[in-house]
């Protein structure tokens, strides 16, 4: 009987690992020189099959730190939302942010967005980064703008944890978001922050409503970078 491509082989290695429970996600798989001699192929027959691996979402590779299993994997439907808490929650996988930036900004200076937000001119935005994480595995960066008009003051401290969960402690509720989708690019600071080396993100444009004291009021304009390997959006039709 035939056996499969060199690298088909490596690729099955690996799977079956994944699917016996062998490796969980968050683990860290073999380097390359590992496998090489493992399995006496070359480095390029390796590479090949973890880049199949990275194409199939059973695993991300981290520039300088390795491969890592992620065969758990979001599948958002644009018409169920849901906060990154809770997505990650879904997989398995610890929820945590790190803040990156956080800086009072004026609307003036953001006119294209305070469009969106239908703010007024000469209204103080909250404009913070975030990054996002999973099980410490970076997944996400965050840009948003708040609206102070909206939420005056918000606790900095609270940024490295879920914004959804401050904003119902605060007694605030979240109505809904309206969303646009793209892939894009990264740009060299965002594969540096989400240590990838290659792939496309996938960016969720979202302006979110929210409830305080019984009026509802757009809170803010919310841009989000995944990492491809770990999040899908759908449609349900």
């Amino acid at each position: 009987m035939k056996k499969p491509p060199k690298y088909t082989q490596v690729e099955d290695y690996i799977v079956n690992r994944i699917n016996t429970g062998q490796l969980k996600v968050g683990d860290q798989i073999e380097t390359e020189e590992q496998l090489a001699e493992q399995f006496g192929f070359s480095r390029m027959t390796i590479n090949k099959a973890l880049n199949k691996l990275v194409e199939q979402k059973y695993i991300t590779r981290i520039s300088g730190k390795g491969s890592f299993v992620t065969s758990s994997h979001v599948t958002k439907s644009l018409e169920i939302q849901s906060s990154f808490t809770e997505d990650m929650r879904s997989i398995g996988l610890l929820p945590e942010s790190k803040l990156l930036s956080y800086e009072l900004i004026n609307s003036n200076e953001i006119p294209e967005i305070s469009k969106k937000m239908n703010l007024k001119e000469n209204v103080f935005v909250h404009y913070f980064v975030r990054l996002r994480t999973g099980n410490s595995i970076p997944i996400a960066i965050s840009y948003n703008y708040v609206s102070t008009e909206v939420l005056p003051a918000i606790n900095i401290e609270a940024l490295n944890y879920s914004f959804y969960d401050y904003l119902k402690s605060i007694n605030y509720t979240v109505i809904g978001s309206e969303l646009e989708m793209e892939a894009v690019l990264p740009t060299p600071i965002q594969k540096e922050l989400l240590q990838i080396d290659q792939g496309a993100l996938l960016l969720s444009k979202a302006i979110t409503t929210v409830s305080f004291d019984g009026k509802e009021s757009i809170l803010g304009y919310f841009e989000t970078f995944y990492n491809g390997n770990i999040y899908t959006y759908k449609f349900n039709r």
